[in-house]
């Protein structure tokens, strides 16, 4: 079984920045895709950004130049670095894990997800 669990969500003025982590458990670490995901109310869930084992990464048009994913495969997190922040950037975000060494963008290439963690932006 594996457990993805975020932490780093809060309330932050436009402009300003914040850092999530997503603490895996369970299978290997070293050899998944971890990806990011945002789901704003009344909107489907957006890809974000991904990572490879090896650091190989992409994001969305949206977030890029803004937004830096990364992981520590010792400490089996991942993290996301958000820098720039708008008021857009208000949702609930997810990490995700894939059980394949190919860096993908849909939901639908995740088996794992974490429970969510709110960032919200005031303008």
């Amino acid at each position: 079984q594996v457990q993805l669990v975020e932490t780093g969500g809060g309330l932050v003025q436009a402009g300003g920045s914040l850092r999530l982590s997503c603490a895996a458990s369970g299978r290997t670490f070293s050899i998944w895709v971890m990806g990011w995901f945002r789901q704003a109310p009344g909107k489907e869930r957006e890809f974000v950004a991904a990572i490879s084992s090896s650091g190989f990464n992409t994001y969305a048009s949206s977030v890029k130049g803004r937004f830096t994913i990364s992981r520590d495969n010792a400490r089996n997190t991942v993290y996301l670095q958000m820098n720039s922040l708008k008021p857009e950037d208000k949702a609930v975000y997810y990490c995700a894990s894939r059980l394949q060494s190919t860096v993908r963008s849909s939901p639908n290439d995740y088996s794992y997800w974490g429970q969510g963690t709110q960032v919200t932006v005031s303008s």
